[in-house]
């Protein structure tokens, strides 16, 4: 049986893409090896958001190059689509695909194997309109199941490379992603994580239909289905509709990542976000009222370049204010063809690393203030693995539904199953619990 052997660098889209690609080769009669074994093929699922991701990329091919010279090298994902003569140059490197045309990868590797000649088989991303149907029936080693629903971005941020990678904003057909959600509550996951490039700008390019109807129909038409959670929403897509599905819905999570970049309105502009400060405090407020015990989480970048010190502390204190459940902090990164990376008054790295450390311990600081809230009361939630710290403890680990990571005693068979969970100790990253019901009726292994 031939082998393949994957590597995954970037975002969780790029990990959904490659249990897509992964489903390919199985169908196609592979088996898979780890990436640090021999193999007949290996793929590498590259990322290009920073100019370290491209470099991480081209280490991680040659490396696959090492371990088996005779092995079809194929490499895909965002630095391949922005940069592939790049990718071609590197010895050893025999099919290189971008962010589309993933489905004819077996082909390319037939084809290949005939020819021994190398396959550039990358396209210009910004002339695709249609979604690239890629089915995950199911995912390796996960209680989560992940529903990519759309792909690329119209905002071109002025930090951000991703359009040119992924390409403008399109949308899955509706009846494919709710196809593809009846499958997978089918093939027994509990909950969908909606998924994409730019997420909630679903439906921008279709006709009468948004991402509102798309949460609705979701519920209405998919049985079985406990959780929907939403991997990301921008400020300016909370609209009035998606405010009033949250209301009425019985099985959104608890959870919105809602990206914030800047708490200062200057940076905001020059980094062509489409919200102001006042703004993004309304919505959240807004969506805090419709899902009451709402985590909010987000992305920062400081250091941009320009960013002072006061304006930099404008973003401390409105996250201070806004209290989020939990921050990822960013130093900014110079991405070479973007137009930030040209933007004069470039912040010195000892700067952007002193904001960052500060920023993280804030977030530490209120992610715990979070948690504390609950401490008491019985959440659901979806173990998902035995607690990673101590494999042997008898103890099990998932989140609940408002993105709590949450450890307590119970057997195996519960994991993947929805469990009520009380909250005996806020921590971070981790809360204790003690199981007080699962879907079998258990009750207490505590």
């Amino acid at each position: 049986m031939p082998t393949v052997a994957f590597h995954t660098l970037g975002c969780k889209v790029n990990s959904y893409e490659t249990e897509a690609i992964w489903h390919l080769f199985k169908n196609n009669g592979y088996e898979q090896v780890d990436f640090e074994q021999m193999a007949d093929v290996y793929v590498i699922n590259t990322c290009t958001v920073t100019n370290t991701g491209d470099k991480k990329s081209r280490q991680v091919i040659r490396r696959a190059v090492g371990k088996n010279p005779d092995a079809v090298i194929a490499v895909t994902g965002c630095y391949a689509q922005t940069s592939p003569s790049e990718v071609m140059a590197i010895p050893g490197v025999d099919i290189v695909v971008g962010t589309q045309g993933r489905d004819k990868l077996i082909e390319y590797v037939a084809q290949y194997r005939r020819t021994r000649e190398p396959i550039n088989a990358v396209k210009n991303i910004m002339k695709t309109r249609i979604f690239e149907e890629m089915d995950v029936p199911s995912f390796t080693d996960r209680t989560r199941a992940s529903l990519k629903i759309q792909e690329g971005c119209n905002n071109f941020c002025t930090f951000c490379i991703i359009p040119w990678s992924r390409g403008l904003l399109r949308s899955r057909q509706p009846e494919s992603v709710i196809q593809q959600a009846k499958q997978l509550v089918t093939a027994g996951y509990k909950e969908i994580v909606l998924t994409g490039i730019h997420t909630a700008g679903y439906g921008e390019d279709l006709k009468d239909y948004n991402f509102a109807r798309l949460l609705r129909d979701l519920e209405d038409q998919v049985k079985g289905l406990k959780r929907i959670r939403i991997s990301s929403i921008e400020a300016s897509q909370i609209t009035d509709e998606v405010i009033e599905v949250l209301n009425r819905s019985k099985i959104i999570c608890r959870h919105l990542h809602i990206p914030l970049q800047s708490g200062d309105d200057e940076v905001l502009r020059r980094m062509r976000r489409k919200y102001t400060v006042d703004e993004y405090r309304e919505k959240v407020s807004l969506v805090k009222r419709a899902l009451p015990g709402l985590a909010v989480t987000s992305d920062v970048i400081v250091g941009f370049p320009g960013e002072t010190e006061e304006q930099f502390m404008n973003t401390y204190r409105f996250v201070e204010e806004t209290g989020f459940a939990e921050l990822h902090v960013f130093p900014y990164s110079k991405r070479t063809g973007t137009p930030a990376a040209r933007y004069d008054n470039q912040v010195a790295e000892d700067v952007k690393n002193d904001r960052v450390r500060r920023l993280i311990e804030l977030s530490n600081h209120l992610a715990k203030s979070y948690a504390s809230d609950f401490v008491g009361q019985v959440l659901e939630v979806i173990p998902e693995r035995p607690y990673k710290e101590d494999p042997g403890s008898g103890l099990l680990m998932g989140y609940s539904d408002n993105y709590q990571q949450m450890v307590f005693a119970g057997d195996v068979t519960l994991i993947g199953h929805v469990c009520k969970v009380r909250m005996d100790k806020a921590g971070y990253p981790y809360c204790f619990g003690t199981l007080v019901t699962s879907e079998f009726g258990a009750l207490n292994y505590a």
